[in-house]
Parts: C-alpha cells; structure tokens; sequence
C-alpha cells in the first residue's frame, strides 16, 4: 500500500478514476475507426474502449495517484474485451499510475489462489512465470471469511500488492445484510472491517497502512467514520 500513499502525497489528490467504459460513452470518431478496421464486432468494440482509455489516461496520469478498471465492462466483449484490459493496466503503469483491478472476486483455497495469481501474481507455464494482468491491486469479496483471503495474502506479500475488501458497499440494499448486528452488538460491516485489521496487521507499512485495504461506500459517511476508528 506504500506505493499508492506515495502517489497520493506526490500527486496531492486522494481521487481514483473509474475506468468502467460503455461504448455509449466512446466518442464516434474512435468508434468508427475501430470498425473500419475491425468491423462492428467484439474486437471492434474492444479496440474502441483501448484507445478511448488511452486518451483519459494520458489526461489524467499528472492528476491523479490510481485507475481502477472494472472487470465487468470488459468482460461483455470477451477474449477481446479481457485483451483491452491487459492493455489498459499495461499502459496506465507505463504512465506511472497505480492499478486497482475491480474484480471484487470471491473463492477459497485453490480457487482463489487462482484469482490472485491472474489478477496481481505469475502464472506457471511449465517452469517459466509469467505475470498476467498484472494489477497493483484488487478488489475482493471477504464474506466467505479468512478461507477467501488468507490464499491471498502470500502473493501480495511477495508482489508487493495489495487487496481492497467490500466491508461497508455504497449501494441501497447493502444494509439488508451488511448492518444486521450479531449478539455481541456489533454489525456485520463491522466485523469484517475488523476482520480485515486482523489480516493486514503482518503487513503494515512505512505508512501505518496495510496491504488489506476496505471498500466503504461515501453514500455512508457516519458508517465510513465509524470504520476509520
């Protein structure tokens, strides 16, 4: 987590940019290019969402500390979509801005080790690794508990990366679990904010902050105040 500290301080500007592209939002220019190219197809799509993504990055790398890609949008274009992914980490660290992958994945075990390998690690190919998409960081979902996180927290720790836990999520619905209080009177959002101290607390930096970071929605400021204590 020290790196993105010392993005935000070098950068004074505490704001991450969401890089959640529909093709609605692509301007018609680099639309029509990509189709002249590759035709009105995934890969024509793809190509649009790269090279729109090219341009907010070059916009934003002297502004802000971090990007976070989420999965989904490229995800809907396939291989292709999943392609201009690697490409729009590849070329937001080039630029010097830390990647946050919004995956918000969520396994045990094997599984999950797989996720963390993809997203922040090295894949085996025989006996050669080689890092895949790469990310910085990457949002998680910690409510199957420390089965879903402990596999990890190794990678992280030998990586240098770093994972975001849902803890406390901006949408409406979310209190219809995450603000049920158990019998010790604390609520869920916050036993796993705790949790999340308890999985981070090996791993503090030069900072004080650990490589377990919490997603806290700003649609909840007294529950966001609440956790910063």
């Amino acid at each position: 987590m020290d790196r993105l500290i010392e993005a935000i301080r070098t950068k004074k500007n505490p704001t991450v940019a969401g890089l959640d592209p529909k093709l609605s939002y692509i301007p018609s220019f680099l639309r029509k290019a990509a189709y002249a190219k590759y035709g009105k197809t995934l890969e024509g799509a793809a190509e649009a969402i790269l090279q729109f993504n090219h341009g907010l990055i070059d916009a934003l790398a002297a502004i802000v500390p971090a990007v976070k890609p989420q999965c989904a949008y490229y995800e809907q274009f396939g291989w292709q979509g999943m392609r201009t992914l690697e490409a729009t980490i590849r070329y937001a660290q080039q630029k010097g801005l830390y990647v946050i992958i919004d995956g918000k994945r969520n396994d045990i075990g094997t599984t999950m080790e797989a996720y963390a390998k993809a997203h922040l690690g090295t894949t085996e190919v025989e006996e050669t690794q080689i890092p895949v998409f790469d990310g910085d960081a990457l949002t998680v979902n910690p409510y199957l508990g420390s089965d879903g996180i402990q596999p990890l927290l190794p990678i992280c720790k030998e990586r240098d990366k770093s994972i975001f836990a849902l803890v406390k999520t901006s949408n409406p619905s979310s209190g219809e679990l995450q603000d049920r209080t158990f019998a010790d009177g604390k609520t869920l959002y916050v036993t796993i904010g705790s949790l999340c101290e308890d999985w981070g607390k090996e791993s503090r930096g030069q900072y004080g902050y650990s490589r377990v970071g919490a997603v806290v929605g700003a649609t909840y400021p007294a529950q966001l105040g609440e956790l910063r204590k």
